[in-house]
């Protein structure tokens, strides 16, 4: 090499050396409606101008305005990513305010297809015209969603209806929002209560009540308002209300999420319980999608019983980024199916449903309840062992055991109440005084003095049954996570039959 090229190669390095660094910067973007979504954009870290990454989105959690944060980490209960990890990890980060709430406008539509998702195309539209954002193709950024709760919703409906949408990581999210807050027509209280309370604070208009078109107590969409007020009220959604929110989906959209998708779901999550991330996972894997689901001790909800190694989930989703948003295809993203049982311990299998290989039964008749709209167990978000209630004992396991999955639990039974249409509530105790998973299922009865019989599958558990362990079945009149017990009388169970599943 020449002196004179070895001075320009010493030049060129230098210059580079000493070229800035891409700039975070704000940016309000317009929506499909015109509607301002305020956004945020961060370059990943140390990019030099002129280079471009991938970007992943990430959408925050309800009521609440897009991470500022540029350096955040992440959050080890509720599984999210920080801001800071993914920028480190090589990823540019864009994050925003969702319609309706923090510094946005328009009102809360709750992550639907028609708006929130309509928001997200839009904030893609202006990343594809971004230097640091790396392209597909033009006007088709290389892009990846990451987010917790109401930030997990948006990635379904996003990529059901953008197809620049590369993959998604929905944490803590839901199939369903009837199923998950109004399960067999019985409302989630303890929730129901907190997020009201957080979506009114959080969609009040900024400065004051005053909006563009004259004073505005909230901007909730009037459903959500409706369901709000008059649900947690009475107890009951109305017929229009529980219509609107079936329509968001996003169970009925999955067939057009085509996607490499990681589902993480919390096993001590009492609002969007594990049933949520089975549904979306089973759908997304009898079509060839592919997709791995991570439960995890945390979520919306209280973990009682160890969280296991820190990391594990932030792990997965950088693991998951790196195979399918960088498209590195030298990256193994493990089995298919991982848990963390209540012994802190992370399993894993090639599937979900794991091959089941026998069960915990019990059997039983002749037990009576009263119904009565006082004394309640549990502790708002978390079910808690009953002091009145009717209780099965199941067998003690013969040697370590994995429980895992939904308990079956049939019932025959007769009463008289009033209200006849009512509800009992249905959970597992373990032998150290805990409500496995911190789990009620509500089972919906009619106490009209007839028999009837239901069969009901539980919520899903994910337990280490050593030998000797005992659990017991729990059949209480109410539960702080559901709405309150309005009915009075007596329910008669003719015959009980109980069985928590034991895979191999």
């Amino acid at each position: 090499m020449t002196v004179r090229r070895l001075l320009a190669a010493v030049m060129v390095l230098g210059l580079a050396a000493m070229a800035p660094s891409a700039q975070a910067r704000d940016a309000t973007v317009r929506s499909f409606d015109q509607t301002a979504i305020n956004t945020h954009f961060f370059p990943a870290a140390g990019l030099a101008a002129g280079k471009r990454a991938p970007t992943v989105l990430v959408g925050p959690g309800w009521s609440q305005a897009g991470e500022t944060d540029d350096s955040s980490s992440s959050e080890e209960l509720f599984g999210g990513v920080g801001v800071g990890t993914l920028r480190n990890a090589g990823y540019n980060v864009l994050t925003w305010d969702p319609r309706g709430f923090g510094s946005s406008g328009g009102a809360v539509e709750v992550d639907s297809p028609d708006y929130e998702a309509r928001d997200v195309s839009a904030l893609i539209d202006w990343l594809a015209k971004q230097p640091e954002a790396q392209l597909d193709k033009a006007g088709d950024p290389r892009v990846g969603m990451n987010g917790s709760s109401y930030g997990g919703g948006i990635q379904w409906v996003t990529a059901a209806r953008d197809a620049r949408v590369d993959e998604i990581t929905p944490n803590i999210s839901w199939n369903s929002l009837v199923t998950s807050l109004d399960k067999d027509n019985s409302l989630k209280f303890g929730w129901g209560s907190l997020l009201c309370g957080l979506g009114l604070e959080g969609s009040l208009v900024p400065g004051g009540l005053m909006g563009p078109d004259g004073p505005e107590l909230s901007r909730l969409d009037p459903h959500v308002f409706n369901t709000c007020v008059s649900g947690t009220a009475t107890g009951v959604m109305a017929p229009a209300d529980r219509a609107w929110f079936a329509a968001h989906g996003p169970d009925t959209l999955l067939s057009k999420v085509k996607i490499p998708t990681l589902i993480t779901q919390g096993t001590a999550d009492t609002l969007f319980t594990l049933k949520e991330a089975i549904r979306n996972y089973a759908s997304l894997r009898s079509r060839g999608v592919p997709v791995k689901m991570v439960w995890f001790c945390g979520g919306h909800g209280v973990c009682l019983t160890g969280s296991g190694p820190a990391g594990h989930v932030e792990n997965a989703v950088l693991t998951w980024l790196a195979r399918y948003l960088k498209r590195n295809t030298s990256v193994q993203t493990g089995p298919r199916f991982e848990w963390l049982a209540d012994d802190a311990v992370w399993r894993s299998a090639p599937d979900y449903p794991v091959t089941k290989r026998g069960a915990l039964s019990a059997v039983t008749g002749q037990k009576t309840l009263p119904i009565a709209p006082t004394s309640p167990s549990g502790a708002l978000i978390l079910a808690t062992p009953a002091a009145n209630s009717v209780e099965v004992a199941l067998p003690a396991a013969t040697g370590p055991a994995h429980v895992l999955g939904e308990p079956s639990l049939k019932l025959t039974y007769s009463g008289l109440a009033a209200p006849a249409a009512t509800h009992v509530y249905a959970q597992i105790v373990d032998g150290n005084g805990h409500v496995v998973g911190n789990q009620a299922t509500p089972i919906p009865v009619t106490l009209d003095g007839a028999t009837h019989a239901i069969e009901r599958p539980l919520e899903a558990i994910a337990a280490e049954a050593k030998a000797g362990t005992g659990y017991k079945l729990q059949i209480t009149p109410a539960t702080t996570l559901y709405t309150p017990q309005r009915s009075a009388g007596t329910v008669n169970f003719a015959r009980i039959e109980i069985s928590l599943p034991i895979v191999g």
